[in-house]
């Protein structure tokens, strides 16, 4: 299989229509500061993605992560979390986003959305760093990556108890996105 990574920036228009989310490559992880000394590390193994790209070139953004898929390598830790003092995942299993309007692709750009867990929805903003397009040979089209970076607080979602000195507020979100052309 050969691969070429095309020349062409974020300026050149990428093809409007639905980009379906390669899941083999793509990644959602997150880090959060324990005991004010240390980060613990994690991600979400399941997630949804929609990249719609219109006729003008601009992208409509929406995400869907299940929580159930909550993963730090430790199951005792990833069941806590999982329970109704963290995620409730039993009543709420799914942690939404969704941009607030179509996003121009530069190299690099912010998306500001909205994220919904249960009923609460908070606005969030995501740094983002185009990655190109790449070409994955015949029969495996162009994939389209992207970098994305933020901060969400876990007291804005009624996640988890107040733990100053315990576990911090701010959580980072780290996504790697690829994502393949429509055909």
């Amino acid at each position: 299989m050969t691969t070429s990574q095309e020349t062409a920036g974020p300026a050149a228009t990428l093809r409007s229509g639905e980009w379906a989310l390669d899941t083999a490559h793509s990644s959602i992880a997150f880090t959060i500061r324990h005991l004010g000394i240390a980060k613990v590390r994690g991600g979400f193994t399941r997630f949804e993605t929609q990249f719609v790209v219109d006729d003008s070139g601009a992208a409509a953004i929406a995400a869907i992560i299940h929580l159930d898929s909550f993963d730090t390598g430790n199951p005792d830790r990833d069941n806590h979390v999982r329970a109704a003092d963290f995620l409730d995942v039993a009543n709420r299993p799914t942690l939404t986003f969704r941009a607030t309007e179509p996003v121009r692709i530069a190299d690099t750009f912010a998306v500001a959305g909205e994220a919904t867990l249960g009923s609460v929805t908070r606005p969030v903003t995501l740094d983002v760093e185009w990655g190109g397009i790449g070409d994955l040979g015949p029969g495996g089209g162009r994939h389209a990556g992207f970098s994305a970076t933020g901060t969400i607080k876990r007291s804005d979602f009624g996640v988890g108890v107040p733990a100053p000195g315990m576990l911090s507020d701010a959580v980072k979100i780290e996504l790697e996105i690829q994502l393949i052309e429509p055909v």
